[in-house]
């Protein structure tokens, strides 16, 4: 990932962010050079190249700084995909209507031309799908007084997915034809040389290939030169126009060979067929890059097209997604997916959220419940109300955050980077550094091996199997983390996760689930009417714990409390049915000389010595009640913990709970080592001083307390049910605060790293290997040339088999 930042100027938070789609840019060499391109663009002060995503991300995307990036990169030989469409306009009446229609949309980013006719009152337009939709473009004139004729479909046809897959097809049809023309010249070349007319026969074959399929390698290499850059488009065109110009010379001329007592010699086959071949291998290339994606599109695959408005009473609606708004009500219906984020308004039904939090039991949802976009409805139906739209939604944040990880770069990269900015060069040099040793040392055919072994090196170097062997591997890495709901922020923090040594864990809300329950009731006289006056006397209370007595008892009938009084730091009391009520400390019924019978009095104690908090219930007279209450400890806690320490890690607990509850948490998870009473900052000192001893540290969190301990662990993971301040700090989220999640999380590390050394090693040595074999290096031993058809197989196969090594990991537990 490049990003290219002024050294006085940050970029600016009111404008937003763009997105360049990106065309014909395969591997970190050509992702350098969009690099180089944009850096002189004027204006154009932040950006980011991410080669995972192919696109280019654009801080401050404004109209000016978008269509001169766009016209720079097509100047280097590479592409931004864009529509170009023809809309009615409504409401023009003059010249200077349309004008302002055409001035208005030039003025939109995304928008790179806008003509309008007024005579035929409709206007051409060129955008960049994704950057600007039609709906978007129809609203902006609209503001102005006119209106632009759009379907609903508009946006879907013209989407960059439509035009990816047109990309295809029309790749696979050149592909397709190349291959029927190289077939015949391959078995002439190899079999029947001495046929009549076969030099003609595979000139005329062969040109249609050369100047028709394999046009764009001629014209992206001629871009790259005029700007002093070369690219596998240079090796490419160096080596089969080297082949073919050749060939056709000696066809016209052969006399000129003959004259000088040399046989002459045709290589139709080495340019027609490594052509062909090399279009197979980005045919293959293409289709295994899109299934490293495979997670994302399935992400993206969640949200419905459509929903069901509900307007009025008894109307119902079906409407396009982009035209829902906040505060609308959706009625959802059984077996469909839920299409934005909401609240429950009225029906229940159980939904499946698997796809979100990788948990695979359904969620019953009730009214007040929320729910969100991309889970699935089960058997029943409800309505909700709209609360999150478009790219607010958990799921376009979850989408958002997966794009991001897999454009971003490991730090393994920087290595590939470097041979990958001098990787072209550097072939070009041993190409022609082969011909000139061939034409002093070859003999008499010294000159057309030396042109074939030149036109070999060009052929078999691959820059693309480098660029692509860590990209590829954390692209599948990133997307499998999300289908297990695991969100991962970077490349850097997938690759140090493999490192993890030392786990420290906050308590409340990542070892325990954070929400207060009552856990234990002793009733000395317990009836209803006692249960009915202690819950409706705690539904006075703003007290946390006053919830967990409320949530226990929320079936029991309403009644009215008089006098009521919170009484800081002891409970509360008041006045039901002329009696007076108490809940809370043991001081408090102290202080009103309230009897505590012996019995209460045991269980209080016990209930205490287990880390549990006792809340005391009395009337005027006597204590009614002790009723415990904790934090409880999730079901998954331990199995997590255990899973941790099998691997060889160590696991710590920090709380800023008490000492005797930190103990018993301690005990009942296995956690040997812990620490209680501590602060948010003494939080983040015990990970400085676990680094400092040569520890890397994850740290593992949910509240804002412990912001400041997660910017300061090497790895820093969030629970997805905590606060948005410690998703936002943190490298990976766990979507379900499932502390199981993070074992897998370190599993798939080391998998994608294994994977990522797999793949560097293949396509080092396959360079290293296939360079010296193309030059004739066995020449001299055994006399064994390596043929140019067979490097352009090697050559196509040799990216194909990274990508293909990285998709292995989508199928590893």
């Amino acid at each position: 990932m490049y990003q290219i930042s002024s050294t006085n100027e940050m970029p600016d938070p009111t404008k937003n962010t763009g997105y360049l789609p990106l065309e014909g840019v395969n591997s970190e060499h050509c992702a350098r050079i969009i690099d180089k391109a944009l850096s002189s663009v004027e204006g154009l002060k932040v950006y980011t190249v991410e080669l995972n995503n192919h696109r280019v991300v654009l801080p401050e995307a404004n109209n000016k700084t978008v269509a001169a990036a766009v016209q720079k990169i097509r100047d280097f030989g590479y592409n931004v995909p864009t529509v170009k469409t023809t809309f009615p306009v409504l409401e023009m009446s003059c010249a200077s209507c349309a004008k302002s229609v055409e001035t208005m949309l030039q003025s939109q980013t995304g928008v790179l031309t806008a003509s309008v006719n007024f005579a035929s009152a409709s206007v051409l337009v060129e955008y960049i799908p994704g950057m600007i939709t039609p709906a978007a473009m129809k609203s902006v004139i609209q503001s102005i007084g006119y209106d632009l004729m759009i379907t609903e479909k508009e946006d879907s046809k013209n989407s960059l997915e439509t035009i990816r897959a047109k990309n295809y097809a029309a790749l696979k049809s050149k592909t397709i034809g190349a291959v029927i023309l190289s077939l015949p010249v391959m078995i002439i070349a190899m079999f029947f040389m001495d046929m009549p007319y076969a030099n003609s026969i595979m000139w005329v074959l062969s040109t249609p290939v050369v100047m028709w399929y394999g046009k764009d390698f001629f014209i992206n290499a001629w871009k790259q030169a005029r700007h002093r850059s070369a690219n596998m488009d240079t090796l490419v065109a160096l080596s089969t126009g080297v082949a073919y110009i050749f060939s056709v010379f000696n066809t016209v001329y052969p006399k000129f060979w003959m004259d000088r007592g040399l046989h002459v010699h045709v290589y139709f086959e080495a340019s027609a067929v490594v052509i062909a071949f090399i279009l197979i291998g980005k045919l293959l290339e293409e289709k295994a890059k899109g299934n490293t994606s495979a997670a994302l599109k399935k992400l993206i695959g969640l949200q419905p097209k459509t929903v069901t408005l509900v307007q009025g009473e008894n109307q119902h609606v079906q409407v396009s997604i982009e035209r829902v708004k906040k505060g609308d009500t959706i009625l959802v219906k059984p077996g469909e997916k839920i299409a934005v984020d909401g609240i429950v308004t009225s029906g229940n039904s159980y939904v499946d959220e698997s796809m979100l939090s990788g948990e695979p039991v359904a969620v019953l949802k009730n009214e007040g419940i929320a729910v969100f976009a991309g889970t699935i409805n089960q058997k029943g139906s409800f309505q909700f109300r709209a609360e999150k739209v478009g790219a607010e939604t958990m799921l376009s944040q979850i989408i958002k955050t997966v794009e991001e990880a897999q454009g971003s770069k490991a730090p393994v990269q920087k290595l590939v980077d470097k041979i990958a900015a001098v990787f072209v060069p550097v072939v070009i040099a041993i190409a022609l550094i082969t011909l000139v040793v061939w034409v002093i040392f070859g003999g008499e055919n010294g000159l057309t091996q030396g042109l074939m072994a030149m036109v070999t090196v060009l052929v078999i170097a691959c820059p693309c199997a480098l660029g692509l062997a860590t990209p590829t591997a954390i692209m599948v890495g990133v997307g499998k983390g999300a289908e297990n709901g695991i969100l991962i922020k970077d490349a850097e923090s997938l690759e140090s996760a493999k490192k993890i040594n030392a786990v420290v864990l906050d308590k409340t809300g990542t070892i325990t689930e954070g929400k207060p329950v009552v856990t234990d009731i002793f009733w000395l006289h317990g009836n209803d009417d006692a249960k009915i006056n202690l819950v409706n006397l705690e539904r006075q209370s703003e007290h946390p714990l006053a919830e967990a007595v409320i949530t226990y008892y929320k079936d029991l009938p309403q009644t009215v409390v008089t006098h009521f009084e919170s009484i800081t730091g002891k409970g509360a009391r008041g006045q039901i049915n002329q009696n007076n009520y108490f809940a809370g400390t043991k001081s408090l019924l102290q202080s009103n000389q309230i009897l505590i019978d012996a019995a209460l009095e045991k269980h209080a104690h016990e209930l205490s010595q287990d880390a549990k908090t006792v809340i005391w219930f009395a009337d005027s007279e006597k204590a009614l009640a002790v009723i415990a209450i904790a934090d409880k400890i999730k079901e998954t806690s331990v199995e997590a913990i255990r899973t941790m320490q099998a691997m060889g890690i160590e696991v710590y607990m920090l709380t800023g709970d008490n000492e005797t509850t930190a103990q018993s948490i301690a005990a009942k998870t296995g956690i040997t080592a812990y620490q209680s009473e501590v602060l948010p900052h003494q939080k983040a000192d015990f990970i400085k001083k676990l680094k400092a001893s040569g520890k890397i540290v994850a740290m593992v969190g949910d509240g804002i307390n412990d912001s400041t301990a997660l910017a300061e662990a090497d790895v820093s993971i969030a629970m997805g049910k905590g606060s948005d301040i410690a998703m936002d700090v943190a490298k990976m989220t766990i979507i379900s605060s499932d502390l199981n999640k993070i074992p897998t999380a370190i599993k798939l590390s080391r998998q994608t790293v294994a994977a990522i050394r797999q793949n560097l090693f293949w396509a080092f040595i396959y360079n290293v290997i296939g360079i010296p074999l193309g030059a004739g290096i066995l020449y001299p031993i055994n006399g064994f040339l390596l043929n140019p058809m067979i490097a352009g197989a090697a050559m196509a196969l040799s990216s194909v088999s990274v990508v293909s090594n990285s998709l292995r990991l989508r199928f590893k537990k």
